[in-house]
């Protein structure tokens, strides 16, 4: 039995692969994880993080340039630049050398190299030779948090244990670090008591020595797992808020029970002192904790913005000033420019946010976070609206010497739909990658990537966790931020591979067509908080209420966001259907629409006649399901026009309208049958009844009476 399985590993692995065992050094924590991924790959190359020439056929060394400059064999590169993080691969007949900035850097050259691999059929020789470095600093993840987190629904809280589960953020910062993302940023209303039993305030947590034993262990080691792959981890929290055990103990205002976020905040002084002690506490008692950030602004009503900046100052600023080690900061801007609780936007404001920003003694350069198109980052790659409004030049006018901005690009319009439009994203970091800007959170507020609670169970089911289904958009997302010149064979060599054809050319075209019938309406139908636009669901929804269908009145009258391009129905109408040079009218994106789709239909059709494996094909449902999206939204554009002319004074084309419409029942019905291939039909959400597709299917229909109905306005 022995002998048949020495022969069977000869037949599975390449001659030049068997050498002996590796050599796994501990130089860093970092190398000696990226040296452990590599040997999964190649497990009998030799592998080492240690300089030098090796009398190998074979070999694959990981050494930071610092390190590799010391060895004459290295000396010639000793007026070498890398930027932080970045990586030089080169390779002499099989003999790869990779040279990182740092151990960061390291690491993402041996991952390089390691998907190189598995795309070539493990032959060393082919590994190309290759310079890369970081565009942006700061390449992060928004993950919010189950417990105290900024919603309460069963969608959220039912991720309880998966999220618990270090064998998911293995998997998970695994995934980031292939990607090259190097913040985990986690985010919740009020974290600190599920960390630490506050000294002066034990009151302040429900657990019990043993309870808080296990939550120590936790966060201590996922800081760990997360700064072996070269990731910094941030807290990011939000302002008066405290642990409901804390407010019940200490007779503070209930919004801390079952959290709200609007309407006044609550000022007492037991808040501050619990504060500023427990943010030094954290800092304290987890040294591989990197950053913290705040969010003033919400649940902080009645006060303003002076006063809740003296807050600030008097609580975070003044405990992490207490604690023993300096820390990173996100300062979330500006929210709030006056006494409400909403959003708004001001000069004023942001001058006087700049002024404390800059009078800081934190560690260099601050993060100041803007909300990238408000709560709808996917939409436009221009910029229109931050949350609150209109963002002024106050930040970066002059420049900023101590802190850089960073966007914060949210996902709150695919939750169950693959995305992958990595052209999107070279043009949003061209249009806002400035030199002021360092760059960007993306994520969702309201949906948790962990647990995959939609996913009928099959055999084409061969992934474990929700993010893992939307492989595509954080590799788009995270090798852009770190080099927005990546090409689109990175990503069609992926597709190439997990799809299992030759060439993934036509399979990134198609994701790219299928993306845009996404893109496209979001920078139409303009979408400032969560609820505003879900545009997958193409509706709009509230807290426990039930959600809005998008009618065809809305449609008309809906006003757009990218107002350099789009025009909307009711005003492309009103002004003689004639719009300025470079603009597009709605039926100018109607008929973009079409030719997209033609498009994708072709491309679907090749990537099905290559007999796919039924898990590829269930990522090829999702390319139909987009367009099937695209034909529903296309003809509902080109009826709302009809309904348009005649309401608004011109001739009656509603038999047009109503035309178009009933075509619009098919391709719902369609849509909707396409999400249910591979999808439950009914999904756990943020409204008064579990979120249903199908349950549109009578609102759709209502359309056609709708535009039959409508009078003509005076």
């Amino acid at each position: 039995m022995r002998l048949f399985l020495i022969i069977a590993c000869l037949f599975i692995l390449p001659v030049s692969l068997i050498a002996e065992k590796p050599i796994i050094d501990n130089q860093s924590a970092v190398i000696h994880y990226a040296i452990q991924k590599l040997h999964a790959t190649v497990p009998q190359m030799f592998i080492t993080g240690e300089v030098g020439v090796f009398n190998k056929k074979e070999f694959i060394q990981i050494v930071k340039l610092s390190d590799a400059v010391k060895h004459p064999a290295f000396s010639y590169l000793k007026d070498t630049q890398l930027k932080p993080n970045g990586f030089i691969i080169k390779n002499k007949n099989g003999h790869i050398t990779i040279l990182g900035a740092d151990d960061a850097g390291a690491m993402y050259g041996a991952l390089d190299v390691k998907e190189q691999l598995e795309q070539n059929g493990f032959q060393l020789k082919s590994v190309v030779q290759k310079k890369e470095e970081p565009r942006f600093s700061f390449r992060a993840i928004k993950f919010n948090l189950p417990w105290m987190a900024y919603r309460q629904n069963f969608c959220l809280t039912q991720q309880d244990n998966v999220v618990r589960d270090l064998k998911f953020w293995e998997s998970y910062l695994d995934m980031m670090a292939a990607n090259r993302f190097n913040v985990l940023s986690l985010w919740s209303l009020h974290i600190f008591h599920y960390m630490v039993k506050p000294i002066n305030f034990p009151e302040a947590t429900s657990f019990t020595d043993v309870e808080m034993l296990a939550w120590k262990n936790f966060w201590t080691k996922l800081f760990a797992m997360a700064k072996e792959r070269g990731i910094e981890t941030y807290i990011i929290n939000w302002n008066t808020f405290v642990s409901p055990s804390f407010a019940a103990a200490n007779n503070l205002m209930k919004y801390n029970a079952r959290p709200s976020h609007f309407g006044p905040g609550d000022t007492a002084k037991i808040i501050e002192q619990y504060t500023k002690e427990i943010i030094t506490q954290v800092i304290n008692e987890y040294p591989d904790l990197n950053g913290l950030g705040i969010t003033l602004g919400e649940r902080m009503g009645g006060q303003s913005p002076d006063e809740r900046r003296a807050w600030l100052d008097r609580t975070v600023f003044a405990g992490m000033k207490a604690a023993n080690r300096k820390i990173k900061f996100v300062y979330r801007a500006p929210l709030s420019a006056n006494e409400g609780s909403g959003g708004s936007t001001s000069e004023d404001n942001d001058l006087k946010t700049r002024k404390q920003i800059e009078s800081l003694d934190i560690v260099n350069p601050a993060y100041v976070e803007f909300k990238y198109n408000w709560s709808h980052g996917h939409s436009s790659p221009k910029l229109f609206i931050v949350h609150g409004g209109k963002l002024t030049d106050k930040y970066r006018n002059p420049l900023p010497d101590k802190y850089k901005y960073v966007w914060t690009v949210r996902n709150e319009d695919f939750y169950l739909l693959r995305w992958g439009q990595p052209d999107f994203i070279r043009e949003f970091i061209k249009n806002n990658g400035d030199s002021y800007v360092d760059g960007c959170f993306v994520g969702s507020e309201v949906f948790i990537p962990a647990m995959d609670f939609m996913s009928k169970q099959g055999k084409f089911k061969d992934w474990d966790y929700h993010f893992q289904r939307q492989w595509l958009w954080y590799a788009c997302w995270g090798r852009l931020l770190y080099d927005p010149l990546t090409s689109d064979a990175v990503f069609e060599n992926m597709l190439a591979a997990k799809y299992k054809i030759t060439s993934g050319k036509t399979a990134l075209n198609a994701w790219k067509h299928a993306t845009n019938n996404q893109l496209w309406f979001a920078a139409f139908h303009q979408g400032k908080v969560d609820g505003s636009i879900y545009t997958e669901g193409f509706c709009s929804w509230g807290d426990n209420k039930e959600p809005k269908f998008f009618d065809i009145n809305n449609i008309i009258s809906h006003p757009v966001l990218d107002t350099t391009l789009y025009v909307n129905v009711a005003d492309f109408v009103k002004i003689g259907e004639k719009i300025p040079l470079g603009m597009i009218s709605p039926l100018q994106l109607a008929k973009k629409y079409d030719e997209n789709n033609a498009q994708l239909l072709k491309e679907i059709q090749v990537l099905k006649a290559a007999k796919p494996s039924s898990s590829v094909m269930v990522e090829i449902n999702d390319l139909e399901t987009w367009y099937w999206f695209g034909r529903y939204f296309s003809d509902k554009l080109k009826a709302a026009v009809h309904v348009a002319r005649y309401r608004f004074g011109g001739k009656d084309e509603r038999t047009n309208a109503v035309k178009y419409l009933t075509d619009c029942k098919m391709w719902w019905m369609n849509y909707t049958n396409a999400l249910a291939n591979y999808n439950k039909d009914e999904m756990p959400f943020h409204t008064a009844s579990d979120f249903s597709w199908k349950a549109f299917q009578k609102s759709v229909e209502n359309d056609i009476e709708l535009a039959q109905i409508t009078e003509r306005n005076n």
